[in-house]
């Protein structure tokens, strides 16, 4: 396993219009989570098939949060746990949480949701910690982003918006999810395939799903990319207009065209994993390997799966470990290129 990395204090290049919208409110959730999630795990290790705590580092109802909650509702309704709870740690694309849960060497009946949005997270925002610092377990599942602009946008085409994102880059103004998210990826990797200057893209950081289809309506942003649940209720209303996936192929479920179909090399997909607490034992690490693997082989999970329309990449173990490693040196590229 890699050596932990210096803390990367790298600012933002200025040209790169950003900016977070993180409330008091979300702040005082995330004390409050870190409260409870120390008060469960007072004591260090325990019994995990007796009670085990699933850390969602980031608010309720986004991507990591409904994961978790998956995962809970399958282990009660099979027995797989005797008692899962959720505990939410909010914040700054998964990293206070990733912190929080750095520092619970040992602790063998917690697990926390991850994914390649924390990967860029890890960049943006110079942690501390990095995955390396965490035991890998399981990749779980793969959603797709969609890019969409408001029903009344004069775009009916990725063609038609990079050609009037060219003229004026600056003022452009896209939404996604948090710093360093899958979202943010995609619309830097557009703006290169269209050649456009990737430190010009004015990105907006919104808290959910909600907020961003508000935001687009109301003509704050001009458009958006994030996951297809969080869009897929006002495109099917006509409240917004769906113009490509980033899924690498085309999906049956979703009829719409992706990126690199319509001639932009552009096939991000927004993985979810999940990752125990650094110093567990080789058999406490299998023990949660194994309760991961009855999760997903479960019939609740298999709806989960198609309710949300995610697509089941399971892996474990070694695999994992390698997928997880060839990730992180992708995500790095991508912002290394920007100066993080």
């Amino acid at each position: 396993m890699p050596q932990t990395t210096t803390p990367r204090t790298t600012k933002m290049p200025r040209p790169l219009r950003t900016s977070l919208r993180l409330g008091a409110a979300a702040v005082c959730v995330a004390i409050v989570a870190l409260a409870t999630l120390n008060a469960a795990s007072t004591g260090g290790a325990g019994d995990a098939r007796s009670q085990l705590t699933l850390i969602a580092p980031a608010g309720a109802g986004g991507g990591w949060d409904g994961a978790a909650r998956e995962m809970q509702q399958a282990m009660r309704a099979q027995g797989i746990v005797n008692n899962a709870q959720v505990v939410n740690i909010p914040g700054a694309g998964g990293t206070i949480g990733l912190n929080k849960f750095s520092g619970m060497e040992g602790e063998s009946s917690t697990l926390m949701l991850m994914g390649i949005t924390m990967l860029g997270a890890i960049n943006i925002n110079g942690s501390e910690k990095t995955v390396e610092d965490l035991t890998p377990i399981a990749r779980l599942t793969d959603d797709y982003d969609v890019l969409v602009v408001p029903a009344d946008s004069p775009y009916n085409s990725v063609d038609e918006l990079v050609a009037a994102w060219t003229q004026d880059p600056n003022s452009f103004a896209f939404g996604g999810g948090s710093l360093g998210s899958v979202d943010q990826m995609i619309i830097t990797q557009l703006a290169q395939r269209a050649g456009i200057d990737p430190t010009t893209v004015n990105y907006i950081a919104y808290s959910g799903g909600g907020e961003l289809a508000t935001s687009l309506m109301s003509g704050t942003i001009k458009a958006s990319v994030s996951g297809w649940v969080d869009f897929a209720d006002q495109i099917e209303s006509g409240r917004l207009k769906a113009l490509a996936l980033s899924a690498p192929q085309p999906v049956d479920s979703i009829d719409l065209p992706t990126f690199k179909e319509l001639g932009y090399d552009i096939e991000l997909t927004n993985w979810r994993g999940i990752v125990a607490a650094p110093g567990i034992s080789p058999e406490t690490k299998a023990e949660l390997e194994q309760i991961v693997t009855e999760v997903v082989q479960t019939p609740e999970w298999s709806d989960a799966i198609e309710r949300n329309q995610w697509t089941d990449t399971f892996l474990a173990g070694k695999e994992f470990e390698q997928f997880l490693s060839t990730e992180r040196e992708s995500v790095d590229a991508i912002w290394n290129e920007l100066g993080y």
